[in-house]
């Protein structure tokens, strides 16, 4: 379980031994992060209902989290407001009863378990423990003709105890009301403690929380995306996965954690555990070809290399990611020959066993991907965007553009439809047809702060397919509502982000090194980058021999300035910065 696995983590990182039945029950930071509903990934409280509920009451006590656990299911759910009002002085604690004071106190008058109804009968109408057992399954069953019997019985025993009859018949129907779908106090108090348990952890030990969190989940791309997200919340960086750094398991440090080869695609666990056991025995990879030399070729194929070169996994060795994905083969190569040269007993003549030379791997050059592909490749690999996001390069745009992220659309559909621009890169897109025979289609979104997935109806898919390509970025108008636990959006409008861009964007500035400027190769190649007919302007920025000198010149025309552009322009051999101006 993730509580397991995040007590062992902190074992290994920390050296401190957690006993969680020995945990206090009025931990603070435990109830700040409840009252905060900061409760993703915590058992039993991350439905957007429950979080909704949660900031409402603000829990500072174990029995809140029981009753929550209890109330929150359909039936008892309509209580949740007046058991929050009664709690926080809103609304009048009723107790039906002074005799009832000491069983309905605890919930605020609410009645919330089964072992209340039972309580109720005994003390009220004198039921035996059997008997009242009796009618708690009597009012589950919803038997009228038991119901009947047993009201009269409840009414006769209550008047003996000095109870008004009207009284006793009203507090009958109410607690027969209740006892339907009443929680067995037990089984919440069991579920709570999970519950308290795992947020706890989550608030006094957060990067074991989450790294433990992701490795139970690594199969869940949508789940390690939200919680690398929370990650980021709380200002810990989760470091791609590295070939000298990474295990089967995500591994936490402080305000860090590094990612799972096994949570690659194409990489199994097995490939992973022997990397790691190689890599013990005989220290870090110095090079590409230590590592072809020391790594299966059988468990780590073409595929699986690819993906690790895609992911950044290889940075340690080699950071163009681009030279790295273009030579898996002969990385493999390099392996196999040097594995058959170990069988056949013949010695390594380039060292590739500990050397950090290239050791015989004869690397063909790669053009260096833009950070556009770079992060494509990435999403390709690891199922999301880890290093950074495609619409960072458009930061400077949003805001003027008025898009709110899809983070801010989620808390604004919790308080009532919404309305709203939102800007993301497509991720998937499905078509379908309606029984009238019209096309629609759903389109799943993603940007710095998550994913959203929206309704398509047929107008606006005519006139916006062609930008549903996986990769596109654009600009979404939606309206929407909350169902459920579901936020249900419809796309107005579609428009490409870059010609939204284009729109608000003035100028860019490039600042080139003193190379450049002398290398007429890499001015002859950022000459071919640049495409006119666009609506923003290009200056060129060099340094001088003087120290913190640098002379400017603006291009004559207009030109694409879009950040796929400056991205283009950023691969150029010494641009040191492309800048918005």
């Amino acid at each position: 379980t993730v509580l397991r696995k995040a007590v062992d983590l902190i074992k290994r990182g920390r050296g401190i031994d957690i006993d969680l039945a020995a945990l206090p029950l009025d931990d603070k930071p435990s109830y700040e992060l409840l009252a905060k509903a900061d409760t993703a990934g915590v058992f039993q409280l991350e439905s957007t209902g429950m979080r909704d509920s949660l900031k409402r009451l603000k829990p500072d006590r174990f029995e809140d989290i029981i009753a929550m656990v209890a109330l929150y299911r359909p039936g008892p759910m309509d209580n949740i407001p007046t058991y929050i009002n009664r709690k926080h002085g809103e609304e009048e604690v009723d107790c039906l009863h002074k005799m009832l004071e000491p069983i309905l106190k605890e919930t605020y008058g609410v009645i919330i378990y089964q072992e209340q109804v039972m309580q109720i009968a005994q003390v009220m109408a004198g039921y035996s423990l059997g008997e009242a057992d009796l009618l708690r399954r009597a009012m589950g069953k919803k038997d009228k003709n038991e119901m009947a019997k047993q009201q009269a019985r409840f009414v006769e025993g209550a008047m003996k105890n000095g109870v008004k009859k009207e009284d006793a018949v009203y507090i009958f129907e109410l607690v027969d009301k209740f006892a339907g779908y009443g929680f067995n106090k037990s089984h919440a108090a069991a579920y709570a403690l999970v519950s308290y348990h795992t947020a706890y952890l989550k608030a006094n030990y957060r990067e074991e929380f989450l790294a433990a969190s992701m490795t139970l989940d690594m199969g869940n791309t949508d789940k390690l995306a939200m919680f690398t997200s929370e990650a980021r919340k709380f200002d810990i960086k989760v470091l791609p996965p590295c070939v000298n750094a990474s295990e089967v398991d995500f591994l936490p440090a402080k305000k860090q954690i590094r990612y799972s080869l096994a949570a690659l695609k194409n990489i199994g666990a097995g490939a992973v555990e022997a990397l790691v056991a190689e890599r013990q025995a005989n220290g870090p990879f110095k090079s590409l070809s230590d590592f072809a030399a020391r790594s299966n070729p059988k468990t780590l194929n073409k595929r699986a290399l690819e993906t690790l070169s895609a992911a950044g996994a290889f940075d340690a060795l080699e950071p163009n990611r681009a030279l790295v994905n273009g030579n898996v083969e002969q990385i493999l190569a390099l392996g196999n020959r040097l594995a058959s040269d170990a069988a056949q007993g013949i010695t390594d003549l380039f060292g590739g066993g500990g050397g950090g030379g290239k050791g015989g791997l004869d690397l063909r050059p790669q053009k260096a991907w833009t950070p556009m592909e770079k992060l494509g490749h990435e999403f390709d690999a690891v199922g999301f965007f880890l290093s950074g996001h495609p619409l960072d390069a458009y930061q400077g745009v949003l805001g003027k553009l008025g898009v709110i992220s899809s983070a801010e659309l989620e808390a604004k559909a919790a308080r009532g439809n919404v309305a709203a621009r939102v800007a993301g890169i497509v991720v998937s897109a499905r078509e379908r047809r309606s029984q009238k025979g019209n096309k629609f289609a759903f389109a799943m979104f993603s940007d710095s702060t998550g994913q959203f997935e929206s309704i398509i109806f047929s107008d606006t898919l005519a006139a916006c397919r062609h930008l549903l390509e996986p990769g596109t970025a654009v600009v979404v108008s939606v309206e929407g509502e909350r169902d459920g636990e579901t936020l249900k959006l419809r796309a107005q409008g579609i428009q490409s982000l870059d010609e939204a861009a284009a729109g608000v964007q003035r100028g860019l500035k490039v600042v080139l090194d003193k190379r450049a400027a002398q290398a007429k190769g890499a001015m002859a190649e950022l000459k071919s980058l640049l495409k006119p007919g666009g609506k923003g302007t290009i200056v060129i920025a060099m340094a001088l021999e003087e120290r913190g000198r640098e002379i400017e010149f603006a291009l004559p025309g207009r030109f694409d300035i879009s950040p796929a552009q400056q991205g283009a322009i950023s691969t150029v051999p010494g641009v040191v910065e492309v800048v918005e101006v």
